[in-house]
């Protein structure tokens, strides 16, 4: 019934979503676990009349986008707004690649790339990620790919990957577009937002899931230098964002103070959680965002998150990567983290001690 290389790809597999009614421990997606902006609510409220839902929303979003510009310092003609970063992604891989063209990003990154990159038939160059967990900035410009993606912070490990280096990689790439996809970045010590600015090739997308804890109403941001918006409002829909949407973006955007200061408490929490996991045994590399990569290198994770969901926890494992020895750990309140201490803690002795098979699997 479809195209041939639809029939044949393989899906991109979401992380489990309890069902309504179901008590656990979400720690598996990387939501914020704190609530938004209060000013969001109250725009949510405002812009859900009955005159304003029977009309169309503004094409291009144009309060949100408003917002974005006055938080960022960036033009509205540099600024898409989407319906989530997934979705510009997916415009963006629309736009640049056609059948047999090669789209360039590090192996392991964000899966939903593969996904994208399938449906175009687009050709992967997957590069392994470098010691230390670092992105393989070098090797991506050598394959000199029609499109390269760089997710920084990296998921799942959570690695920054600096401006300054970004900056390099989007100068040896010439016209070649650069996408560098700030999902996490609020939560880390510096940005590549500034290279819009110096380079034609640079695409910076950045979504309201995490830091604004918007995750709900799917909205994402896209900076670039105009000719390249245009470009991509070839293949937007006409109107991808409701109006419910536009204006809690707005609100949220209009109060980043409050963001912050969720954020602020997601790292000191982040933290606390790499130094307890290490005392555990595992291997946490630095993490720039609102997750932690716990590692017990060369033992299946599986039976640990197993164990894990039948005591009301989700974590995610990625059984089909090269991390399948580790699970990725969102950041929740210092509460939740504390009953995923209690609970993993003794999973992860018998595990070490040789009984992964016995009680880590009851």
């Amino acid at each position: 019934m479809f195209r041939e290389a639809i029939e044949r790809m393989a899906p991109y597999t979401p992380g489990e979503q309890p069902r309504p009614g179901q008590r656990l421990i979400k720690l598996n997606t990387n939501e914020n676990p704190y609530p938004p902006s209060p000013a969001v609510r109250r725009a949510i409220s405002a812009a859900a009349t009955a005159a304003a839902l029977r009309l169309y929303p503004p094409p291009r979003a144009d309060p949100f986008v408003a917002a974005a510009a006055r938080l960022y310092g960036l033009p509205a003609s540099h600024i898409l707004a989407g319906n989530g970063s997934d979705e510009l992604l997916s415009m963006i891989f629309r736009a640049a690649l056609g059948p047999g063209d090669r789209v360039a990003y590090a192996l392991p990154t964000y899966s939903l790339y593969d996904t994208l990159a399938a449906i175009q038939e687009a050709r992967v160059a997957a590069v392994p990620l470098e010691p230390g967990f670092a992105q393989p900035l070098d090797a991506l410009a050598r394959e000199r790919a029609h499109l390269t993606v760089v997710c920084s912070p990296n998921s799942p490990c959570g690695t920054l990957a600096a401006a300054d280096d970004l900056d390099g990689l989007a100068r040896r790439l010439g016209p070649r577009p650069l996408v560098i996809d700030e999902a996490y970045v609020d939560f880390a010590s510096g940005n590549a937002l500034g290279l819009v600015r110096r380079h034609r090739n640079v695409i910076v997308l950045r979504t309201l899931s995490k830091s604004f804890s918007l995750a709900g109403m799917r909205l994402g941001l896209l900076f670039a230098q105009p000719s390249i918006i245009e470009s991509l409002l070839k293949v937007k829909d006409s109107y991808n964002l409701n109006r419910v949407a536009i204006a809690a973006g707005a609100a949220a955007l209009d109060d980043a103070p409050w963001m912050r200061r969720n954020v602020a408490k997601v790292q000191r929490t982040r933290e606390a959680a790499c130094t307890r996991l290490r005392k555990m045994g595992f291997e946490v590399p630095p993490s720039s965002s609102n997750f932690v990569l716990a590692r017990l290198a060369g033992r299946d994770m599986a039976p640990v998150t197993a164990a894990l969901r039948r005591r009301g926890i989700l974590v995610r494992h990625f059984p089909a990567s090269v991390f399948r020895d580790a699970i990725r750990i969102s950041i929740g309140t210092p509460a939740e983290m504390t009953a995923l201490y209690k609970a993993l803690e003794p999973l992860i002795k018998s595990v070490v001690a040789g009984r992964a098979g016995g009680r880590a699997q009851k």
